[in-house]
């Protein structure tokens, strides 16, 4: 019964191409919309997601402002902080720009930053040669730095620069390592160059007794376990409300993995809304199938009356009716996935993201369509079930 109906059922849609593509119309754009905006959405939420993972999870950036008689954190405030349990390192966020010299040359507008040794062992790949900060250059205010890519083209032009000596304010600091390219370090470092003359990175403790700093505004606190995250938290806005002595807005603590959190959230709430916008094509789809099938019905009432007189069952001839309805939303849905599939890929090379291709999508829009067959066309199936075959025939 089911070979025979399913026989019957693709014999009429082929018969009436026109019209099956126009009812099955619907269908597709809203598959292909659920399909659209399901992957695109997924591909910029990755892609979003893993530019701020390179903005630092498992790491805590505390700005403090400090009170009108406290200005900013003192060193000891910082070595307090990096004490703290779970706390991997700190690294102190100072910049400013001056000039720098060698050998008589001098070369103006560099960025010159104060980091701590946490800062190298949180981007591994941030030296390309020599040398990273050690825990000794902090604890000793070392004068040593490294220098980026353009500071050595610009002053060590055909010179190797490990070794060399420069003059910053007047004080000489050896040079122990070579910086990569901005395109390898995190984006935070690629933030910090303020300059197209070069960076110099040494010690926060060096760059504070050097320049006279008293007060640290921006600090970077790299956790150890980010399973205890908020207890450092706790931990670490305790000690600061006691170097402010509790006063209000003395400060900010963020945390990037609850930013995290709440951007994926948001991210996810979005894409549901507008899956739910694009369900309504399909919707709409499912009403003109329900609206073809209720023609077919009217049209077909001849040889409805006759396969009942002849002795096709009432199920039969719903079978074939339900089963007509579920193939021309398939169908819709197939060529709305593929055109979804298809168009999520163009708009993800346009918007330079990577193509994430979304099983859950596919099964959502797959099942929708099949839902969407079933339930319009449960009722043109039922009319044409029932239907009196005495006054079918009278028609004729």
């Amino acid at each position: 019964m089911l070979k025979e109906s399913l026989r019957m059922s693709l014999s009429n849609i082929k018969g009436n191409k026109m019209r099956s593509f126009l009812t099955i119309l619907g269908i597709i754009i809203g598959v292909m919309a659920i399909i659209t905006l399901i992957t695109v959405m997924e591909s910029a939420t990755q892609e979003v997601t893993a530019q701020f993972e390179s903005l630092g999870t498992g790491k805590l950036n505390v700005q403090a402002q400090g009170t009108a008689l406290k200005r900013g954190l003192t060193e000891n405030d910082l070595r307090e902080i990096e004490a703290l349990e779970n706390v991997s390192g700190i690294s102190p966020t100072l910049s400013q720009s001056m000039s720098v010299v060698y050998n008589r040359a001098v070369l103006e507008d560099v960025s010159i930053n104060g980091n701590g040794f946490a800062y190298f062992r949180q981007n591994p790949d941030a030296v390309e040669r020599g040398r990273a900060l050690l825990p000794i250059d902090q604890e000793q205010y070392s004068r040593v730095c490294l220098i980026d890519s353009d500071l050595a083209q610009n002053l060590f032009s055909g010179v190797n620069p490990l070794g060399k000596p420069v003059l910053v304010k007047g004080v000489r600091l050896t040079i122990v390592g070579l910086l990569s390219d901005p395109d390898v370090n995190d984006v935070m470092s690629q933030m910090n160059t303020q300059t197209q003359n070069g960076k110099i990175i040494l010690p926060y403790t060096t760059y504070m007794r050097l320049f006279g700093v008293k007060g640290v505004t921006g600090v970077e606190v790299y956790v150890t376990d980010t399973n205890r995250t908020d207890d450092t938290v706790n931990a670490l806005e305790a000690k600061l409300d006691k170097a402010f002595n509790y006063k209000d807005d003395s400060y900010n603590v963020i945390n990037m993995e609850s930013l995290l959190d709440v951007m994926n959230t948001m991210m996810g709430l979005m894409t549901n809304l507008l899956v739910g916008i694009a369900s309504i094509a399909l919707l709409v789809g499912g009403i003109g199938i329900m609206n073809m099938m209720l023609v077919s019905v009217t049209e077909r009432t001849n040889e409805i009356g006759l396969r009942k007189a002849l002795g096709a069952r009432p199920k039969s001839i719903q079978v074939q009716f339900l089963m007509e309805s579920i193939i021309l939303s398939l169908l819709g849905g197939l060529i709305g996935v593929m055109l979804g599939v298809a168009i999520s890929m163009l708009l993800s090379n346009m918007m330079g993201i990577a193509f994430v291709l979304s099983g859950g999508a596919i099964a959502l829009g797959v099942g929708f369509s099949l839902a969407v067959g079933v339930v319009f066309g449960w009722a043109p199936a039922r009319k044409a079930s029932a239907l009196n075959p005495i006054d079918a025939l009278r028609s004729i």
